[in-house]
């Protein structure tokens, strides 16, 4: 983990802060990808993840944008309320399950409410490449839209497109019409991210367009609705140094159960949605409940997310 300072804390729209985030021993940060995020470590052992929002060359600092979650654990209350200019926080290094697809002949951003954390570093890197784009940027409001005055004064304001659900009708989003008029534009790529309502009103279209799964891509801030809890079943994990056998019964997780025998796995978002609890599998087939695998590596069954995922077989061996 690296120790940072909070350089600036601003607010950027309603129930939306931002922090930006410098090392405390004055060093630069670790290189970053458009696309990638940060853990946040939030009081003892609660971490959440927030996209990064500057250009990747930046390695001064990070800028993060927290929204505001009336459900809040405590991940987005504490940021918002107790932390403040000058506190420290520790964060880990940058992953990225979220890249941009190098070579894409064109990219469509569509960014729902605070999805649009990641959009933006993808927008800055795409313009600062010389590279084909076209943004659309979804919200309630636009009181409701971090960087709205950022992006309008941005040099690719031009390619942006914004859409409120209180606007007029003429400058709301047709997600039907839009991805059914670029499905047949072969080079382009769609990046979504946002609430899970929205990302799946825009996957749900894409698929209707012809889309192939290859050129979509997401990324959510929260799993979508799980499987039926009653479909599950126990199964067992074998630890693969020891040969320990222990039970994971239908209402448990792989994690708890292994915690419980002195097994720490690390665990981020305990949904499947960070990859930080990514685990190998040396035999068996999982059952991949997450949404950070591809379809491909979801397939080769030699991984899975055990905050959330269970088994198809009726044992899994594990690389730990």
């Amino acid at each position: 983990m690296i120790e940072v300072v909070v350089k600036k804390k601003q607010h950027e729209a309603e129930d939306i802060v931002s922090l930006e985030l410098a090392r405390c021993d004055g060093g630069v940060l670790p290189p970053f990808s458009a696309g990638a995020h940060i853990d946040v470590q939030v009081g003892d052992g609660l971490l959440r993840q927030y996209s990064l929002c500057n250009h990747p060359s930046q390695q001064q600092s990070y800028l993060i944008a927290i929204l505001r979650d009336p459900v809040s654990r405590g991940g987005s209350v504490a940021l918002h309320d107790r932390v403040q200019q000058g506190d420290t926080l520790m964060i880990s290094e940058p992953r990225n399950l979220f890249p941009l697809q190098h070579g894409a002949g064109r990219s469509l951003l569509m960014a729902g409410g605070i999805g649009v954390t990641p959009m933006l570093c993808m927008a800055e890197y795409l313009w600062h490449t010389g590279a084909d784009f076209e943004m659309h940027y979804c919200a309630r409001a636009q009181n409701r839209m971090a960087f709205y005055d950022r992006i309008r004064n941005s040099a690719f304001a031009g390619r942006v497109f914004f859409h409120v659900d209180d606007g007029a009708d003429e400058q709301r989003l047709n997600a039907p019409e839009l991805l059914v008029a670029t499905a047949a534009q072969s080079g382009t790529h769609l990046y979504v991210c946002g609430p899970t309502g929205f990302m799946k009103a825009i996957l749900t279209a894409a698929d209707a367009a012809g889309w192939p799964g290859e050129r979509l891509h997401r990324e959510y801030f929260a799993a979508p609705e799980s499987a039926d809890p009653s479909a599950s079943r126990a199964f067992d994990v074998k630890i693969a140094s020891t040969g320990a056998v222990y039970t994971i019964e239908k209402d448990k997780k792989v994690t708890d159960v292994l915690a419980q025998n002195g097994i720490s796995i690390p665990v981020g978002c305990n949904e499947g949605v960070c990859g930080t609890c990514l685990t190998r599998v040396l035999d068996g087939e999982p059952d991949h409940r997450d949404v950070c695998l591809s379809d491909a590596e979801r397939a080769a069954n030699d991984q899975f997310m055990p905050c959330c995922s269970r088994a198809r077989s009726q044992l899994l061996v594990l690389d730990i």
